[in-house]
């Protein structure tokens, strides 16, 4: 097999991604176990596998954080990043993928998972990482190669190449024909394949594949189109160095077969590899890293352990990093390193320096988060990851149980959004609520286990407040008059208001036409603010909106008369006005674009109809073939869980962005039953 330039120049990442269930940890402990790096394959359904170690992913059964593990084969070193499927959690894997050399994309030739994948390989393609796919438990397979590709081709959009096509022993895959080394190979269980002779039907479909292989490679090589024309066949090495090329540029995406369950296939994968994936240096020439005589590095994940710390875990893209060394951010100091370590999963080995080409992860870098640029002087690289997290689309209201945790809770949740960007957490003034933003219903479940099983804090949660309002129908005049004596100096406050509705929209609006000093200027500003004091809590129950106030008349007494005293008038007045201003609640309306496969279109239609939603149109999702983008207006309360519908009804891949757009009048059994349970509540 051709070899890569003399082998690759220092040690290389790759990440392993793929749809939710594919088989990702499995094929990690099958690699790590086919490299000698643990003693036995562990079993992810057992709980005793490398991959999937935390609480929360054994108690769910599914991979919650990305996983980092590094091994040996044949002389090289690699670091593999295992990265969780669910579109819930993949903010790790696009937070990782920048500084990685290369991808396996573990899949199934599954319609169903087929719009997971092409959310998989589109980050792939935007971030121009070569990878290759893994059609895994093939041993199980009853799809026929052709129409796999059917089934996958629409996913990517960069050609898929088959390097192997499966060999059959009546209706069972037992091995597989290698293409470009034009050998066959019968499969062995946790073991080497074994070399058979090619030959018979074997080799009639060998040929016909092979040829169809090379004519894909040759849509990028005229010279080898002309071989091909000729009918010349093409030497080896050229065959592999096209593979590598076009890997490498993007050109076409390889297709390996194999069951990691039974390491069938890990081992021509790992071949592949080793020979044809690109290695530090062009990866970090694609980051526009050039090297100089700073150390450089990027920070891929962050952890918050137990008893260690903070835990920054990075790929060092040019340079030498020893312990102790102190790291800047573009921004700031990142701090001073406390151990560098080589991760294997949740166990870690201490190294004196990380080199070029290491992915470790470093204690205590403060200063670091997740997606930094970090190096050991000053020069201001450019950003690695430049994309935000995916907008949150699920919320939930969160308390400690305690209120001596209150102070807990805020330390936690730092840790939490620093281990964790995609999840936000938004202060509710209003409400008195901390809001925790996230990806999904699972997403924040597992967010909540790990403020109490890793941080401590026993919390509650419920649902968040809905931004309700409410506004009036017709005007009134009304006086507010505050009288209060108690011995010596007393209290007075007498106001006439004008209260009536401004169109929607506008907020409120206060104004004056006193005559003859009935009311003193230097008390006026104190009437306002008791209004705006007044408007707080409506008759409804909730902030009073799109309101005209002027203050018309009144009277004061020379000794009693106060700011305090006329504030209080100026609220008795607006508070007593509202309940005869025919009051209405508002509930906020928000324009919603949902985006989704559009064989669920239809789905997506029903349910935001469901929802009291009005469906404004839907277009094709611009770069996206096969998939719509569907409008709606849509009441705040009813996007609360709406997600959940969404996922349900996409096969987990749709997702929703909104924004406020006005407040419509709601009145009617709905209105009632919202000013009711206020009322209960309050």
């Amino acid at each position: 097999m051709a070899d890569n330039g003399g082998g690759p120049k220092g040690p290389r990442c790759i990440a392993i991604v793929g749809p939710f269930q594919s088989g990702k940890t499995t094929l990690l402990e099958a690699i790590l176990a086919r490299t000698e790096t643990i003693g036995r394959q562990g079993s992810v359904d057992a709980g005793s596998s490398v991959g999937d170690a935390s609480k929360e992913a054994r108690e769910h059964r599914m991979s919650v954080e990305l996983t980092v593990a590094s091994a040996s084969f044949m002389g090289d070193a690699y670091t593999f990043v295992d990265c969780p499927g669910s579109v819930e959690f993949i903010n790790d894997m696009r937070a990782a993928l920048p500084a990685v050399d290369a991808a396996i994309v573990v899949c199934e030739a599954d319609e169903k998972k087929t719009a997971q994948l092409q959310l998989i390989l589109r980050e792939l393609e935007e971030l121009k990482i070569p990878h290759f796919l893994f059609l895994n438990k093939i041993d199980k397979a009853d799809t026929r190669l052709t129409e796999a590709l059917k089934i996958l081709q629409p996913a990517s959009r960069v050609p898929l190449l088959m390097r192997q096509i499966p060999t059959w022993n009546g209706d069972i895959v037992n091995g597989f024909v290698d293409l470009a080394l034009e050998r066959a190979y019968v499969y062995k269980e946790h073991m080497p394949s074994e070399i058979v002779p090619l030959e018979g039907e074997a080799l009639d479909r060998e040929k016909e594949a092979r040829f169809s292989m090379l004519e894909t490679l040759a849509d990028h090589d005229d010279e080898l189109m002309e071989q091909l024309l000729e009918d010349i066949s093409p030497p080896r090495d050229k065959v592999f160095e096209d593979l590598s090329r076009e890997l490498r540029e993007g050109q076409a995406c390889p297709i390996l077969l194999g069951s990691a369950l039974r390491t069938n296939g890990v081992l021509r994968l790992l071949k592949a590899l080793r020979h044809e994936a690109p290695d530090i240096a062009e990866t970090a020439k694609r980051l526009g890293i050039k090297p100089n005589n700073e150390a450089v590095a990027y920070v891929i994940k962050t952890f918050h352990t137990t008893h260690g710390g903070k835990l920054s875990v990075a790929r060092v893209l040019s340079g030498q990093i020893p312990d102790s060394s102190t790291l800047q951010t573009p921004e700031t100091e990142a701090g001073r390193i406390a151990g560098v370590f080589k991760m294997l999963g949740t166990s870690n080995e201490k190294r004196p320096a990380a080199a070029t080409g290491d992915t470790v992860a470093f204690g205590k870098l403060d200063g670091a988060k997740t997606g930094d640029t970090i190096s050991t002087g000053k020069t201001a690289y450019p950003a690695v990851a430049e994309e935000a997290p995916r907008p949150p689309v699920l919320s939930i209201a969160i308390a400690a149980k305690e209120r001596k945790d209150d102070v807990k809770l805020g330390q936690a949740l730092a840790k939490l959004v620093d281990e964790d960007p995609s999840i936000t957490v938004v202060h509710n003034p209003e409400a008195h609520e901390v809001l925790l933003w996230g990806q999904g219903e699972m997403h924040l479940r597992v967010a909540t286990e790990r403020l109490a099983d890793r941080f401590g804090v026993a919390i509650e949660r419920r649902r968040p407040s809905v931004g309700y309002r409410e506004t009036i129908r017709k005007p009134v005049t009304q006086r507010g008059r505050h009288k209060k004596q108690s011995g010596g100096h007393g209290q007075f406050g007498d106001v006439v208001l004008e209260v009536g509705p401004l169109p929607r929209g506008d907020g409120f609006s206060f104004s004056e036409r006193i005559t003859g000093g009935v009311v003193p200027r230097n008390y006026i500003p104190s009437v306002e603010e008791g209004v705006i004091d007044g408007l707080k809590q409506g008759p409804l129950g909730f902030p009073v909106v799109d309101v005209a106030v002027a203050l018309i008349d009144g009277s004061y007494h020379t000794v009693d008369s106060s700011d305090m005293a006329f504030r209080t008038a100026g609220r008795i007045g607006i508070t007593e006005a509202l309940p005869n201003c025919n009051p209405v609640l508002l509930e906020p309306i928000h324009q919603v674009e949902i985006v989704c496969p559009n064989d669920a279109t239809a789905k997506i239609n029903a349910i935001l109809s469901g929802r009291r939603g009005q469906i404004l149109g839907f277009d094709t999702r611009e770069g996206w073939p096969g998939w719509d983008a569907v409008r709606a207006l849509m009441p705040e309360s009813e996007i609360g869980d709406l997600i959940i519908e969404v996922r349900s009804a996409t096969a987990g891949v749709g997702t929703f962005t909104f924004k406020f757009d006005h407040m419509a009048e709601l009145t009617g059994k709905t209105a009632d039953q919202i000013v009711a349970a206020r009322k209960a509540a309050e």
